[in-house]
């Protein structure tokens, strides 16, 4: 019989969208949501949650530190921008795409539209890292 304390046979965890939280990191003109995360759940290799825009509106510049990002698009047309050899990069969007942020890369999240932007993150980190920048283009350099 396999011991319930090694590990194995542990209760899935169900969050319903009204016990989501703001209790997390946050970039100004975006509201993100914490999901699964050590705090929530006691995950120990991932955070997930969501991420808010309203229309017409764009966050701050910001990294996630040295966290892996994985982003759903899940409605709306959020378009994330980056810089790339000092000129600014725009990927837009639309339901049913993913975006990978590589870890310490600035970026930011735009709504152009009229209508909300709603992503889904997962992070390879139970930490919702953020650190807002004042540009794009600002020096980011990795703890070590």
């Amino acid at each position: 019989m396999t011991d319930p304390q090694d590990g194995w046979h542990q209760p899935l965890r169900h969050l319903r969208a009204a016990d989501l939280t703001a209790d997390t990191g946050q970039t100004p003109g975006m509201r993100r949501l914490e999901a699964v995360s050590a705090r929530t759940v006691g995950s120990q290799r991932v955070w997930m949650g969501q991420t808010q825009v309203g229309p017409r509106t764009a966050s701050g510049d910001h990294h996630h530190g040295d966290s892996e990002t994985a982003i759903y698009v899940v409605s709306g047309h959020p378009v994330f921008v980056f810089a790339e050899d000092g000129e600014e990069v725009r990927l837009e969007t639309a339901p049913g795409d993913y975006v990978f942020v590589p870890p310490f890369t600035p970026h930011r999240e735009e709504n152009p539209t009229d209508e909300d932007a709603v992503v889904v993150l997962a992070r390879s980190s139970q930490e919702a890292i953020v650190v807002n920048l004042p540009g794009l283009v600002s020096p980011v350099e990795p703890a070590g």
